[in-house]
């Protein structure tokens, strides 16, 4: 009971105190609001970064060609030893007459020239297109699918996928540590405008400590308080993810420039975003009071 009591009377002292230090406050809210703006910004950017990437990467296939003696229970063997590899996700065999017929509805001049080729004349063969699992392990498995008999050559785009998988961890890693850089400025921003904001107040701390007030008593209120500066400074960046980027996904039609560049879906990303916005300035905010108090203590 006396313990609820004290948090009770805490929470009512953080808000007097918000009230009565209504500058310093603003200032330490404003602090965290536009921290948590460019955070905001930066992980948008980087989950669609990482969300274009993925997406390049489901689309990267291997076409193995098959020999022309090959016959139908060597098909059969091959499609069994790409079952039993780990790393193929799934397959999609063509003959050369469904090579064939889809190029002519792909072309009208795919159309004109194979239409006077008999399957004999043909030089197209029958094909495997071929789906990874870890497409960064894409170059062992076409050299592995390669080996095998009956398969006369394997492409997958050789050089420029290697380049493409290159870029895209380089991208990936550099929008990571973007992410993580943001954030540390944040706390080293948020925790010094707090620790301003509360040596301000050092005559205050040193008279509850003259009247006997306990350590932990005397610390509780401005962890609270830090905790409520938190929060009013998520607000802004929360309305802004959820509304602000709402809007520029359903203006752009879910595509950046063109449709090869897609945006990731708002919902849930905007909300688990939001969260951690949330969850980033009210940690701050407690860990910046809880620091500058420590400092006047002398904990």
């Amino acid at each position: 009971m006396k313990a609820f009591r004290m948090l009770k009377r805490s929470i009512r002292d953080a808000f007097k105190s918000v009230i009565r230090n209504l500058s310093l406050s603003f200032a330490s809210v404003t602090c965290i609001t536009i921290t948590l703006l460019i955070v905001a910004i930066a992980i948008i950017a980087s989950r669609n970064v990482e969300n274009f990437t993925s997406e390049i990467e489901k689309d990267l296939t291997i076409v193995a060609f098959v020999k022309n003696e090959a016959k139908e229970s060597d098909i059969d063997e091959l499609k069994d030893k790409l079952d039993n590899m780990s790393n193929v996700e799934k397959y999609d065999y063509q003959t050369k007459q469904e090579v064939k017929k889809h190029m002519q509805e792909e072309s009208e001049v795919f159309d004109t020239v194979l239409e006077g080729w008999s399957d004999e004349e043909s030089p197209l063969k029958d094909t495997f297109q071929i789906k990874v699992k870890d497409v960064n392990k894409i170059k062992d498995t076409a050299e592995k699918i390669k080996g095998f008999e009956n398969i006369a050559t394997v492409k997958y785009g050789e050089g420029l996928v290697d380049k493409l998988i290159k870029a895209f961890d380089s991208v990936k890693k550099g929008t990571y540590i973007l992410v993580i850089a943001l954030v540390v400025v944040t706390v080293f921003l948020i925790v010094n405008t707090i620790k301003l904001t509360i040596s301000a107040r050092k005559r205050e701390i040193g008279i509850m400590r003259v009247v006997g007030a306990s350590n932990f008593s005397i610390k509780l209120p401005f962890v609270i308080e830090g905790m409520f500066l938190g929060l009013l400074g998520s607000i802004i960046p929360i309305v802004g993810m959820i509304y602000g980027y709402t809007y520029f996904y359903n203006k752009s039609g879910g595509y950046l420039y063109s449709e090869i560049v897609k945006l990731i879906q708002p919902d849930p990303f905007i909300y688990h975003s939001s969260l951690i916005l949330l969850l980033i300035g009210v940690i701050v905010g407690m860990l910046g009071s809880l620091s500058a108090v420590r400092r006047y203590l002398k904990i």
